[in-house]
């Protein structure tokens, strides 16, 4: 009986833990962030529209293409 077939099977199979472990640290972190940006986006106040009678009539009419 080789010894050194078994011995290697049982590391391949130690890495895929450890390759599993790391996927679902992953994927939990990227959970976390996307809440977290999802939070941060929702916590923005909503622009508020301003009716073009309180702006005076040139504003928005020309755009200065030589700053």
């Amino acid at each position: 009986m080789d010894i050194s077939s078994a011995s290697s099977v049982s590391a391949f199979s130690g890495q895929s833990v450890g390759t599993s472990v790391e996927n679902e640290v992953l994927r939990k972190a990227q959970e976390i962030q996307a809440q977290s940006a999802a939070a941060l986006i929702n916590s923005v106040p909503q622009p508020t529209k301003s009716s073009p009678a309180n702006m005076p009539s040139h504003l928005g009419q020309n755009v200065n293409t030589t700053a």
